[in-house]
């Protein structure tokens, strides 16, 4: 017990460290206009959404993979570029994105070696008990309705993935029927792209 208290208390001092180290970047940051470089509009040249993965092996890779260059396109990254619900966040911020940011094109990429690919339910459940989150916890929310192992499941194949969440984009109600939806995967070592679906192929007039 002492043991875990001790991880805990040098988890959130590590937390501190990081809070603080990033407030002072930040400041120095601001003070010297670095961000002069950075200035862009919210309407750019390339009206596009990227539905992407929040893997960091692609937060560099993946812009210059796909050619966005100073913030040209609208990036929307979750746990395995999954949209999950009709009316869930990364819709909504597609929705948004196509009705206040002028975004007339969506691509959906997911990518090889996906941790969503292998996630456990059951495992994160048990990461979530040794976290602190109780058992009675878990049990209220399976009993209220909320299935927690179809919940946290990822996929099997990235390909379905990717076209399962184009579907979902392209058919939902409110997005327009000319928006084109693609479905690509990209390899997070060198880059390549896989077209899944091509959205040009598919779209309604």
């Amino acid at each position: 017990m002492i043991r875990l208290l001790d991880i805990k208390r040098e988890i959130e001092v590590r937390s501190l460290d990081r809070l603080y180290d990033m407030l002072h970047f930040n400041s120095e940051f601001v003070e010297k206009k670095e961000f002069e470089k950075y200035k862009a509009s919210r309407f750019k040249d390339r009206k596009m959404v990227v539905v992407t993965c929040m893997d960091s092996r692609l937060t560099d890779l993946l812009p210059r993979a796909l050619n966005i260059k100073d913030g040209n396109s609208k990036i929307i990254k979750d746990a395995g570029a999954i949209v999950l619900h009709p009316f869930g966040s990364v819709m909504r911020s597609v929705i948004v994105a196509v009705y206040e940011l002028n975004a007339d094109e969506v691509f959906v990429v997911g990518h090889h070696d996906c941790g969503m690919s292998c996630i456990d339910p059951s495992e994160t459940i048990n990461k979530m008990k040794e976290n602190g989150i109780s058992s009675e916890t878990i049990d209220t929310l399976e009993s209220s309705g909320i299935n927690l192992q179809q919940w946290l499941h990822g996929f099997d194949s990235v390909e379905d993935s990717v076209k399962g969440s184009v579907q979902t984009v392209k058919n939902h109600p409110l997005l327009p029927k000319h928006i084109p939806v693609h479905g690509l995967v990209i390899d997070p070592e060198t880059g390549k792209l896989d077209l899944i679906v091509d959205g040009y192929k598919h779209k309604e007039s």
